[in-house]
């Protein structure tokens, strides 16, 4: 079983002075924070429908970047995972596992495109 775990870093010299850890794995993304009072918070893989990934040029000179995962939960429909090392490998993993967990749980996703007005389909 794969399993990152991560600490929110500052972005000066990405050093990991903050009290928020973020575990990733197979089946669920974790955010804990807090040092006296912790709060976690969990999202399960297929909740996860699009993952972006942005690094500022002060987050590329010291190695680190910032996930942004948007999300079917409704406590965090956006979930940000900021400041971290090795992000685009953990962008990747959660995008892959995102989608194996959709297909495991057989959850589709469906957009309305909006194909136009429905009055011309009782015409025909």
């Amino acid at each position: 079983m794969i399993e990152f775990v991560e600490r929110k870093r500052w972005v000066f010299f990405a050093l990991p002075f903050t009290f928020t850890k973020y575990t990733i794995k197979e089946d669920v993304l974790t955010i804990q924070t807090g040092i006296l009072k912790i709060v976690e918070n969990d999202c399960y893989m297929y909740k996860i429908q699009d993952v972006q990934h942005s690094a500022t040029l002060g987050e590329r000179i010291f190695g680190i970047g910032t996930i942004t995962c948007f999300t079917g939960d409704t406590t965090h429909p956006k979930l940000e995972l900021m400041h971290i090392k090795n992000s685009r490998a953990i962008k990747d993993f959660i995008l892959q596992q995102s989608e194996e967990a959709r297909l495991k749980r057989r959850t589709v996703n469906t957009l309305d495109i909006g194909s136009g007005d429905m009055t011309d389909v009782d015409d025909m």
